[in-house]
């Protein structure tokens, strides 16, 4: 396979560097040091004046982490990765990249709580300003776009409502005024959508999430055209200094290389639980893109592999019942967060989203009785015992 590009299964577990590289270790290092000598005085000047390559302080580049952005880079289809200390670390260090004082961001209706409050500060600290839109058409989109709109954020599938944007017609229409388009990728990874193929521009992750997989690091990634990047790594990255760990980085390599193998089991899991509870009587309206005969199912069959391994669903009854109800789970666990092996259960309106005004909330379809399920690892029949007990005793 020298001369034949991998499938994404097999560029997930092969490294790009040669196991000789490090005296044969089949798995690559932890460089867990904080800085690198050099050879001469003369060498660490070319290095510092970009005339050489190699490394010089970890802040500014590791060989533990640079293989999990060449990785990450591979696998989203982009000319260069970066990795950050958290997701909200590359959103940041992307929204202020692309931003100043008197811009414009417009947004899909609905982003993570966190998100949504850094666009907030953003507006009261420095008058960046934000809008949102459906984005069901390409005419919602110009509709929102200004003057002053530096970039299009979205995420899709949406937190926590699962709602699903067109890709490739947002990308169309922001061609048309020279914007980028930002894609938060969590969701799905680059195994189930790869945003860049579809004509967008920047792809970011919560690491966290499902490139973890384990629930035991906190990370974030950049993938874009290298021109950015560079640039994003030589001010955001450098000099706001929310860099990832070496050992962070040596965990997501690892992560990695079952990433495909759980996604589809995560899915699985996902679909089933979805249809059960469709056909539940205390449950009123469940949302999962991969449930077909939804309005937005032609747009996930077109741009991704499957639904993914996130639902959301509403009970009858409001915020007293839906709290009731997980109270009453044993076997899924009452945690914010997703992707882990084990499945998590929250409740947005107060946790995840409790930032987000309570108007706001509705208009963005987050409601008290909406609740958001990542399907784990385990068997689903021991899940769906589980959700009908509780659901059974309400």
């Amino acid at each position: 396979m020298k001369n034949k590009e991998k499938r994404i299964e097999t560029a997930m577990i092969h490294n790009h560097e040669k196991a000789e590289k490090y005296d044969g270790s089949l798995t690559t290092p932890i460089f867990q040091t904080s800085t690198f000598s050099f050879s001469s005085a003369a060498e660490g000047e070319r290095r510092f004046a970009g005339e050489e390559e190699g490394f010089i302080y970890t802040r500014l580049g590791n060989p533990t982490v640079r293989t999990l952005e060449d990785r990450i880079a591979t696998l989203e289809g982009g000319e260069r990765g970066l990795a950050f200390a958290s997701g909200m670390a590359a959103v940041s260090a992307v929204l202020i990249a692309l931003t100043k004082a008197g811009d414009h961001v417009l947004c899909s209706n609905g982003l993570y709580g966190c998100t949504y409050g850094l666009l907030q500060m953003f507006e009261e600290k420095y008058s960046i300003t934000h809008d949102f839109s459906y984005m069901e058409t390409e005419e919602d989109v110009r509709a929102k776009i200004t003057p002053d709109t530096r970039c299009i954020f979205i995420e899709t599938p949406i937190n926590p409502t699962m709602k699903i944007i067109d890709l490739a017609m947002v990308a169309r229409v922001a061609k048309e005024y020279d914007i980028p388009v930002v894609v938060d990728n969590t969701f799905c990874t680059p195994y189930l959508q790869r945003p860049l193929d579809l004509g967008c521009d920047i792809v970011l992750h919560s690491a966290t999430k499902y490139i973890g997989g384990h629930g035991d690091v906190i990370a974030g990634l950049v993938v874009g055209k290298k021109a950015f990047m560079d640039d994003l790594a030589m001010s955001q990255q450098k000099d706001i200094g929310g860099v990832l760990s070496p050992f962070d980085a040596w965990l997501l390599l690892r992560g990695l290389k079952t990433l495909h193998v759980r996604m589809d089991r995560h899915s699985i899991n996902a679909h089933d639980l979805a249809k059960r509870l469709d056909n539940h009587p205390k449950v009123k309206q469940v949302y999962y893109p991969g449930m077909e005969g939804n309005d937005h199912f032609p747009i996930v069959q077109k741009q991704m592999k499957t639904g993914g391994g996130v639902l959301a669903f509403e009970i009858e009854g409001g915020k007293k019942e839906a709290q009731e109800f997980m109270d009453r789970l044993n076997l899924i666990q009452i945690a914010v967060s997703l992707g882990d092996a084990e499945t998590l259960i929250q409740h947005p309106a107060t946790m995840t989203h409790a930032v987000v005004p309570e108007e706001k909330r509705q208009e963005m379809g987050i409601g008290d009785t909406l609740i958001r399920l990542s399907a784990g690892l385990e068997s689903v029949e021991d899940l769906w015992e589980d959700l009908e007990q509780a659901l059974k005793e309400g």
